[in-house]
């Protein structure tokens, strides 16, 4: 069988932006006969997502993390349907997902790392299950719910940077779900200020790139700030943790503006930041969702009930075709996307 695959054609280098060119699409032969526990996956949708840009590297900075070999096939969050099984537990029509899908068009993988799920879940919209009823959606709920401690009757506010990408929006409505009397979100253009406030619930909005973040934080923020999701570090992050209040909580969720830095993870704070964390006694920890896979079951079901009832809106930006899932990807880092950033690669 012909497919078409992903391969990464070069590095952008650990201070360098990356370029579509880093990606290259080219034909492949798939093996005909299936072994023992092997699946025959035809790819609906693949997802991508800013952690990819340290796997571009050559070491990723995480441990938990491996980089993407040269002129080798990409990877990701993937889903799609069974084609053919010789594996016990999948059979042909099932709907799998997987955090490790390469980016082929169709593809033979091992059945132990695929898991069925139910198309119910998501009334039908699969490419949910690589965002809000997936691993973006685990990571926002259990990220507030971890590392947030937002408490119902507590009138706190939260701030989320990177409000209107994938993580961000979907933890947002959640520390509002949960109790958040204020939900200030900060983003990159007024088109992402309006679908905040407009179709997530937001209490306000704020465009990084045209307003000065520090004097709307104070006005969108009266009584202070006391959970910060964190998924971009930098200035931005700054200038939320000044005006966080004592006992405060940072999620350290993601540092987008720093992943083209040759810098560790976390990258490290200024040391007005970090005076004023350990002054006002404001946690800051690391947050991975992986960490924390014996709740995702339960979690799921949550996000599903919620999507359902409309009580989680889910926003999505999707691009079709396989051969432009290195512009989606350099689209995303540069704030191109709103919601989950998603390509389309078969119906």
């Amino acid at each position: 069988m012909q497919v078409q695959r992903v391969v990464l054609h070069s590095r952008p280098g650990k201070n360098g932006a990356p370029v579509p060119e880093n990606f290259r699409v080219e034909e492949a032969t798939l093996a005909s006969d299936l072994q023992d526990g092997d699946v025959l996956v035809r790819t609906l949708y693949l997802s991508v997502d800013p952690y990819m840009r340290c796997r571009m590297n050559e070491d990723t900075g995480a441990d938990y993390l491996t980089p993407w070999q040269l002129a080798e096939c990409v990877d990701g969050g993937g889903v799609g349907v069974v084609e053919s099984s010789r594996c016990s537990t999948l059979t042909q029509g099932d709907v799998v997902t997987s955090f490790n899908w390469p980016w082929q068009t169709c593809a033979v993988m091992k059945g132990s790392v695929l898991q069925k799920v139910d198309p119910q879940l998501a009334d039908g919209r699969l490419s949910y299950f690589l965002g809000a009823i997936g691993l973006t959606g685990l990571t926002a709920l259990l990220g507030v719910r971890e590392k947030g401690h937002v408490i119902k009757g507590a009138k706190q506010t939260m701030v989320v940077s990177g409000a209107a990408g994938a993580c961000g929006c979907i933890a947002g409505q959640i520390g509002r779900l949960d109790g958040c009397v204020r939900v200030v979100g900060i983003c990159g253009s007024e088109a992402k200020c309006k679908a905040l406030v407009n179709d997530l619930g937001f209490s306000a909005a704020i465009n990084y790139r045209q307003e000065d973040v520090s004097g709307q934080l104070k006005k969108c923020c009266p009584d202070g700030v006391d959970v910060y999701f964190d998924n971009v570090g930098g200035a931005i992050s700054d200038a939320v943790i000044a005006q966080m209040n004592n006992n405060g909580h940072v999620i350290l969720c993601g540092q987008i503006s720093q992943y083209n830095k040759d810098v560790p993870y976390p990258p490290p704070l200024s040391k007005e930041t970090q005076e004023s964390l350990q002054r006002k006694s404001i946690t800051r920890e690391r947050f991975t969702v992986l960490s924390y896979m014996s709740k995702a079951d339960a979690a799921l079901c949550e996000l599903s009930q919620c999507v359902k009832s409309g009580q989680i809106k889910v926003l999505e930006t999707v691009v079709n075709g396989i051969e432009n899932l290195g512009e989606a990807f350099c689209s995303m880092m540069r704030g191109g996307n709103i919601g989950k950033q998603i390509v389309k690669i078969s119906e």
